[in-house]
This record gives structure tokens, C-alpha cells and sequence, in this order.
């Protein structure tokens, strides 16, 4: 059963709470962590011994956790990646998540890698020695790129150094 918030009706705060089991539960500040940190709403239910796992979603919705859950994505990917070693799982769904887990950024925004890289200049750039060192060993000279910036960001940064 899909979950999102309801943002066309506020939720009266001081009426949720006074019936919300987690409102008033000593352990709440963790228990909204869990929700982030993308722990299954049920294994939290089970967890603080609430009636089912609708106890947990309503709560989230009143206080807009979704979104911030949403944008949290990495750690549920982080979850997968670390439980690998303790659960059969194929190469390619391990390879697929930290794939997934290398696109996005700490704010929780999946970024995509769209550089292009003009060889033919780069070897323009090169000295008749590089380009025979590269023809004999394979080698590239160490100012030729290995690998483009991972964002924008990145890019900048490198550029700074």
C-alpha cells in the first residue's frame, strides 16, 4: 500500500497528538529517525509495540516526514550495501545500488554524470614523446584526465586545487 503526504489538507497538530501513540511516546525523536533513516514502517510498528504500521505512517504525514525520508534515499542504499554480506544477494543488485548510491548527493538529489570528454583535443595536446609512449606502453601522460568530476560541484572543486 503506497504511502505519500496529503498536502491539500493540513493536519490539525494539536488533534493528531493527542491521540498519537508516538506523539507521546518517551522514544519518538528515534522512532522519527527510524522513519528516515527508511526502516520499515512495520518493523517499527513491531518494534515500539504499536497496533500496526498505520500508527507509523499517520504520525509521518502529520509532521512531514515523507519528504524528508525522500531525500534520505541514501541511506536506504546504504542499508542494501551494507547488508550484503549477510544476506544472498546477486553481484548485479549489489553493483546496481552502489551505482544508485554514487548519483546521489548529500542533499538526496539523484545526479547524473554528463560530461563529455573531446579525446581527439586531448591528444592534440600531446607531445610527440607522450604520443609515442602512449603508442609503445599504453601509457597516458599524468596531466591527461582519468576519470570526469562525479558533479558540478566537483568539477569546481577540482579546478580550485
Amino acid at each position: 500500500m503506497a504511502h505519500r503526504e496529503d498536502t491539500t489538507n493540513a493536519v490539525n497538530l494539536g488533534r493528531h497528538a493527542s491521540g498519537c501513540r508516538i506523539c507521546s511516546h518517551p522514544d519518538r525523536p528515534q522512532i522519527e529517525r527510524d522513519f528516515v533513516n527508511w526502516r520499515s514502517p512495520t518493523a517499527i510498528a513491531k518494534a515500539y509495540r504499536f497496533s500496526d504500521r498505520s500508527t507509523v505512517y499517520r504520525h509521518a504525514n502529520a509532521f512531514g516526514l515523507f519528504s524528508k525520508r525522500q531525500r534520505n534515499v541514501r541511506a536506504a542504499l546504504e542499508r542494501i550495501i551494507e547488508k550484503a554480506g549477510e544476506v544472498e544477494v546477486t553481484a548485479a543488485s549489489v553493483v546496481a545500488a552502489v551505482q544508485a548510491y554514487s548519483k546521489i548527493n548529500a542533499q538526496g538529489q539523484w545526479v547524473e554524470r554528463n560530461e563529455t570528454v573531446n579525446l581527439h583535443e586531448l591528444f592534440e595536446r600531446m607531445t610527440q614523446d607522450e604520443l609515442e609512449v602512449y603508442a609503445r606502453d599504453g601509457r597516458l601522460p599524468v596531466w591527461f584526465p582519468r576519470t570526469p568530476p562525479a558533479t558540478a560541484h566537483d568539477s569546481q572543486d577540482s579546478l580550485s586545487d
